[in-house]
């Protein structure tokens, strides 16, 4: 029963996104903006969304003169509103993609064109500097993920250029964010038709293989599989160099403790407002128990005092007590 209940979880991480891109809706200013933006370039997009921002769409054959209704490839599809909501929404689709997308029936030859990377945009541009795109790229070139480019691993199979939207740096609702961003690593690792596209190994089973984690459930509800699958490194937003598996964080005391990784990875964007009145971790009370999180300095040498003065008390009253015993033979 147990195993049911961990696995409608996972499912329902997926459901709450097709691409790992799709749950993110609430807590962040720029989300909410987005009922009301309005792109300058709406006009010529809605000719791009007309039929890949459907299931279906409708084209004349000219060559037989006929009315023609299709399925769009479910990988194909991009909606509008999602694209809108999105760090991209601003974009025309001709920004990255080819001019000649603007002629219908599309050239077969335009699948073949060349798609940007992240760092094709945002390396090197003073505006993106805070990111720190060169290092990721740097990190990621370290990461497991990283070989598996000759098999076509790139930036889009996790960050979806249509729909990704920050989520961690903006979030006031931490346990979307954890949904979001494990339902990106779920899209893959849960999704055996997809693990195939980039590996011949054997379908995994992520509930078995993490069978040997307490609380199994709980784990997977608050914490983000990057908490321990990636090193971490504090100069950076979020790490990317994700590590092999034997190297994963298997040690409770690692996130369970005052000096928590936690702090570096999924609290690092939390206001430093909330870390005060002497409390180390203050920050994440509410959000997770970790050992040492409600640990205040000053209440720590209270206890201390305290403790050794009813000690102290315990022996004079020990002592005294011999001593009268003493008299009294």
């Amino acid at each position: 029963m147990f195993r049911i209940i961990i696995l409608l979880s996972l499912i329902n991480l997926l459901s709450l996104s097709t691409s790992g891109n799709s749950l993110y809706k609430s807590g962040n200013d720029k989300v909410k903006d987005s009922v009301t933006f309005v792109s300058r370039f709406e006009s010529d997009n809605i000719r791009c969304f007309k039929c890949h921002g459907q299931e279906k769409y409708e084209y004349t054959n000219e060559t037989v003169g006929k009315q023609v209704r299709d399925m769009m490839c479910s990988e194909r599809i991009i909606p509008k509103k999602e694209f809108y909501a999105s760090n991209h929404r601003s974009f025309s689709c001709t920004d990255c993609h080819s001019e000649q997308y603007v002629k219908f029936p599309h050239s077969g030859e335009l699948r073949m064109e060349q798609k940007f990377n992240c760092i094709d945009c945002h390396g090197g541009d003073e505006k993106f500097a805070k990111y720190h795109f060169e290092e990721i790229v740097t990190e990621y070139q370290k990461s497991t993920h990283f070989k598996m480019e000759d098999e076509g691993f790139s930036c889009w199979k996790c960050h979806n250029p249509h729909t990704y939207k920050i989520t961690v740096r903006n979030s006031t609702n931490l346990k979307e964010t954890i949904a979001y961003d494990n339902a990106i690593c779920l899209n893959c690792h849960s999704d055996y038709s997809r693990f195939q596209l980039l590996s011949d190994k054997a379908e995994i089973n992520i509930i078995q293989k993490h069978e040997w984690l307490p609380n199994q459930a709980l784990h997977f509800a608050n914490v983000r599989c990057i908490e321990c699958h990636t090193k971490y490194d504090n100069n950076i937003p979020v790490s990317h160099q994700i590590m092999p598996k034997g190297d994963a964080v298997r040690l409770c005391n690692e996130c369970h403790s005052k000096n928590s990784i936690l702090m570096a990875s999924l609290y690092k964007f939390e206001s430093k407002e909330h870390r005060r009145y002497g409390f180390f971790n203050g920050i994440i009370l509410n959000a997770s128990y970790v050992i040492g999180a409600n640990r205040n300095e000053y209440l720590n040498l209270l206890s201390l005092v305290i403790f050794f003065g009813v000690i102290i008390i315990i022996a004079l009253h020990i002592i005294f007590r011999i001593r009268e015993i003493n008299k009294n033979k």
